[in-house]
């Protein structure tokens, strides 16, 4: 593996190219237009395209086309531009064509703020876009496994024929980082069961956005859930730090993930029993882990986000299933939680408790 000193934007789009992809399409907006830039100076080099469309809508239709045809295809932008590419993402769901995006967040609703946030918690895990479609969506706290992550995204595409989601706030895509980058894959263009290739030598594909019939809308319906059932039995990812003799959890993604970490060994030399649960896929969520909590032990869960109102919290008190106490500290609108806000909380709670 090669070692790389690299910003955030730089090191997704490097791992992408590196997975195999050769197509990319997209529309400035910061803060994740450098990973734009870093395709259009790339993909050249490796003999791929890079198209800067003429809007979201066009960009995710262009990567639509160029993955139905079995190359792989990325777009990225941030919570407007996805709004806007929403029902791409619906079509490449309901088509089964494989294809990454990665959201780097900022501050909204609306426009926002052009910083760094988590507020599309929601629309990458629950409303993407229409139909009831979900994507595994991975939640990177770091650059090396912002790099893993969108380099494994590919392969995972195509394994189900849908769409997977990189989902990072603001900070990670500017920051720098020492990362290690993955051999160049090796990449079978010609197995490709769903790629339409035009005329040739070859089976006769067809893209579909299925029949209007509501037999077959609901088989399709039922395999889609079948497959997101699969996801939760096999795919989540999810880290416990110090978890074994914690009263108090305190649940993070993300960039608040990497404060709260610094936290709770700050709690820890005081005294505290603190520990965390950092769910990687935010889609799969991590349930169980927050199932298994020892109820006899662990008095509260703060839920830590860099979005107001609260989004992920909803999932976590799913997973606690109202056994134990959930309560917040969020910062928002770019701005970043901070380590001795969140240490005052979760005392005060630790006390209370």
């Amino acid at each position: 593996m090669e070692k790389k000193y690299m910003k955030g934007s730089e090191a997704i789009a490097e791992a992408a190219i590196r997975a195999g992809c050769r197509f990319y399409a997209g529309y400035p907006i910061t803060p994740q237009t450098e990973i734009m830039e870093y395709f259009a100076r790339r993909l050249p080099e490796v003999e791929g395209v890079f198209i800067q469309g003429e809007s979201e809508l066009a960009s995710i239709s262009m990567v639509h086309g160029a993955a139905a045809a079995g190359v792989r295809a990325m777009t990225s932008s941030s919570g407007p531009g996805l709004s806007l590419k929403a029902e791409g993402l619906s079509g490449l769901a309901g088509m089964h064509i494989p294809a990454v995006i990665c959201n780097a967040m900022r501050g909204g609703p609306t426009t926002g703020s052009i910083q760094g946030s988590q507020s599309d918690y929601f629309q990458a895990t629950k409303a993407a876009g229409h139909g009831g479609f979900q994507m595994i969506v991975f939640a990177p706290s770091n650059l090396q496994e912002a790099v893993d992550f969108t380099y494994r995204a590919f392969g995972l595409a195509e394994r189900d024929c849908n769409p997977v989601l990189l989902l990072v706030d603001g900070y990670i895509v500017t920051m720098m980082e020492a990362v290690e980058l993955p051999e160049f894959m090796e990449v079978d263009y010609n197995s490709r069961p769903w790629a339409v290739r035009g005329k040739g030598e070859g089976p006769r594909r067809v893209v579909s956005s299925g029949s209007l019939a509501p037999e077959s809308v609901e088989q399709e319906d039922i395999n889609m859930a079948k497959m997101h059932d699969v996801w939760a039995k096999n795919d989540v990812l999810v880290e416990k730090y110090r978890t074994s003799d914690a009263e108090l959890i305190v649940a993070a993604f993300g960039t608040a993930a990497r404060i709260a970490r610094g936290s709770v060994d700050e709690m820890r030399e005081e005294g505290y029993k603190v520990g965390m649960i950092r769910p990687i896929t935010v889609n799969p969520f991590p349930y169980e882990a927050f199932e298994q909590l020892d109820v006899s032990k662990v008095k509260c869960v703060l839920d830590v986000e860099m979005a107001i109102p609260a989004q992920m919290v909803y999932d976590v008190r799913l997973g606690v299933n109202g056994k134990i106490p959930v309560s917040t500290y969020c910062r928002s609108g770019g701005m970043l939680v901070k380590s001795d806000e969140l240490i005052a909380r979760a005392k005060k709670l630790y006390e209370r408790t």
